[in-house]
């Protein structure tokens, strides 16, 4: 029976008609997802709020464990599960932050929540559910996401997902995504084509309702019966909505619907932009980049310069980190020249320099980075951080840009520079501001330090700073991940694992965290933990390619060859030119005794990566089985230049002895007998010193 339903129809009354159609479990929820609706997480946010009661009751656990991701969900669930918001960027002030969250937090949070669906269901009992998302084509891209999640994640037993969309074709948001709701749904989901049904009859009052729609319905007559009033006329229906709307306490609607009807109203100058940066500066420090760029954009096109500055700059200083977040960044220095041609105020053309020096150093995609004109940018910054007339302010900007520039110097392999400038920007802060100033910014030096000495080496100083930091705001996850990849660096492996449990303790599931938890099980011989730890690592990011590799060797490696095959086909499907993949196709061909196509792979393999020794190995082996023992011995060689191992050297010692090479088989198995005391290799040794009498 299927489970993943995409109903498509332009009009939701005829998805409904087609919905109802369907043999389906009971329907457990039915949300709507339009993001004019309240925002990120509209259909995650309603769903919830639907939920919360049963689910904090029944499984209080949840909400402890799972706090980020609810609260950045569904704001209304503040006080009823602990605060999320407890790092150190919490306590600074707005202008003080100078650390954000990864664009892969979004994904994060929809995964996260994926396990608090997954385990409140489970608590239910009970029989399958269905949940409906209406509307998702135009969902905020947070809950695109979410929704392609629930489509792809395979360990929710009994949860039928039914997604409804218009016919048009299904549009990623700009920039870069992890998880595109287009292609997922296109993978897993069965395709329902809804009929047109009859017109319903119009609303008395068809403006009204639509503007009262908050701007979702679909039915065009209700748009044309709101464009054909004067502007004044529409102006003070979204007046009147903002202010009923405003008499609730749900916070999510003021990243909604209030500041869609508050930018449309009769102030969209004055209340509409106060209210989409509000909305973005929530969006901004919660890490949901995607709608803060958005927010910030609308904001922009009704701020007035002139009549409030501050209002405009903050908004395009806010929307350019957004942009640059979400991978827009040509859009971002786009915002920026404009910036610059708007002021003569030095303060603007600092951070203006900052930021758009970090486009090119950290933002622009590999391949556009300009380290010369990162640094032309940051000089520039430098220079009107030293021109700064209050000696505080002039400190922690000057200390601030050099930060900046010793990110340059790593990017261009200069880690003794950027070593430099950290240890003399830490040196300043504490010689010209109080204890208590710039707490945040002192820590992200030391975090960037230990960063420095991580990539060059100093593992026992890298791991001296990351604990500094973790003392000092121990409850920001990606410091405990840091933590336990340089003990992972250093041998500590138990030590590693419990780093990365605190790290996924305090955020939502993460693949990185789950990956190296796996990689430090290997270390320590819990073949099954690593198993089972690479394969929740391909549930929370399928296209995962070392994760799928790892594990099928593993797998391989016990015998369950079908289950590997599954995992290198997948992976293929994602890296098709990845040597190691390759060349473990290779070994599962042999595992089928399809030699052919195994010669075929492994040539591939070492075509890619002429460095792979195992792959030489098994071309050897199979070379040698079909007794054409020249390319036996030649790749059997290459292996061993490689790899000097038993196990090859054996190998090619049967080549050489089958070839008649009797002095070269000796040598060979002498080499297998000098590590290991292997009955055949000694026995075979024997009848070649025999045969060369």
């Amino acid at each position: 029976m299927d489970s993943r339903y995409w109903i498509r129809a332009d009009r939701r009354r005829d998805r409904a008609l087609a919905l109802a159609d369907l043999d389906l479990p009971p329907i457990w929820a039915a949300v709507d997802a339009h993001r004019r609706l309240r925002g990120p997480y509209t259909a995650a946010g309603s769903l919830l709020r639907l939920i919360a009661d049963d689910l904090l009751d029944r499984c209080p656990e949840l909400g402890e464990r799972h706090n980020i991701e609810l609260l950045t969900s569904t704001p209304e669930l503040a006080g009823r599960v602990p605060s999320a918001w407890h790092t150190l960027e919490w306590a600074v002030q707005n202008d003080e932050r100078t650390r954000y969250y990864s664009r892969l937090h979004t994904r994060n949070i929809g995964n996260g929540l994926a396990e608090v669906l997954r385990d409140h269901l489970a608590a239910l009992g009970g029989g399958p559910r269905t949940l409906v998302f209406e509307n998702a084509h135009e969902a905020d891209p947070s809950d695109q996401e979410f929704i392609a999640i629930l489509l792809r994640r395979q360990d929710i037993p009994g949860l039928t997902v039914v997604v409804g969309t218009s016919r048009a074709p299904l549009a990623d948001p700009r920039g870069e995504i992890d998880v595109s709701l287009a292609r997922t749904i296109a993978a897993h989901a069965r395709v329902v084509e809804a009929q047109p049904a009859a017109e319903d009859p119009l609303p008395d009052h068809p403006a009204q309702a639509y503007v009262d729609s908050d701007g979702t319905a679909d039915d065009p007559r209700l748009l044309a019966a709101y464009l054909a009033l004067p502007n004044e006329a529409r102006a003070a229906l979204h007046d009147a909505r903002a202010e009923q709307l405003a008499q609730s306490t749900e916070f999510s609607l003021h990243l909604g619907a209030i500041p869609y009807h508050l930018e449309h109203g009769s102030d969209p100058a004055g209340a509409g932009a106060k209210a989409l940066r509000a909305a973005m500066d929530h969006c901004q420090k919660t890490g949901l980049y995607q709608a803060a760029a958005d927010l910030g954009l609308r904001g922009r096109a009704v701020a007035d310069r002139e009549t409030d500055a501050e209002t405009w700059w903050q908004l395009t200083f806010q929307t350019g980190i957004a942009l640059a977040a979400v991978g827009r960044a040509h859009e971002a220095e786009a915002l920026y020249v404009e910036g610059r041609a708007a002021s003569t105020d030095p303060a603007v053309h600092l951070e203006l320099a900052y930021s758009t020096a970090m486009l090119h150093a950290r933002h622009y995609p590999d391949a556009e980075r300009d380290y010369v004109r990162a640094r032309a940018w940051m000089n520039q910054a430098i220079a009107m951080a030293s021109l700064l007339t209050d000696p505080k302010k002039e400190a922690f900007q000057s200390v601030f840009t050099r930060n900046g520039l010793a990110l340059v110097e790593v990017r261009e392999q200069k880690p003794e520079v950027a070593l430099a400038l950290l240890n003399d920007g830490m040196a300043r802060l504490d010689r010209d501001l109080e204890p208590h100033e710039h707490a945040l910014h002192r820590l992200v030096l030391r975090y960037n330090r230990a960063q420095v000495y991580g990539g060059m080496g100093r593992l026992e100083d890298a791991l001296a700073d990351y604990s500094h930091v973790v003392e000092r705001d121990p409850n920001f996850p990606e410091h405990h991940f840091n933590v336990g990849n340089i003990l992972r660096r250093l041998g500590r492996d138990e030590e590693a694992i419990a780093a990365y449990r605190e790290a996924l303790r305090l955020s939502p599931p993460f693949p990185e965290a789950y990956y190296n938890i796996a990689d430090a099980r290997l270390a320590l011989g819990d073949i099954e933990g690593a198993i089972a730890d690479f394969g929740y690592v391909v549930e929370l990011d399928p296209r995962h390619v070392d994760a799928r590799i790892n594990r099928a060797g593993l797998l391989l490696a016990n015998g369950e060859v079908e289950a590997a095959w599954r995992d290198v086909t997948a992976a293929l499907e994602l890296a098709p030119d990845n040597a190691h993949l390759l060349c473990l196709k290779g070994q599962l061909l042999v595992e089928r005794e399809q030699y052919d196509e195994a010669s075929e792979a492994l040539a591939q393999a070492v075509q890619r990566n002429d460095s792979l020794a195992e792959a030489w190995a098994i071309r050897g082996t199979i070379a040698a089985a079909s007794g054409d023992l020249t390319d036996a011995i030649s790749y059997l060689s290459r292996a061993i230049k490689l790899d000097d191992n038993p196990e090859a050297r054996f190998n090619r010692a049967v080549a050489y002895e089958e070839s008649g090479e009797w002095a070269a088989a000796i040598a060979d198995y002498d080499a297998v007998l000098a590590v290991a005391d292997d009955e055949d290799a000694r026995h075979r040794r024997e009848l070649c010193a025999a045969a060369t009498v």
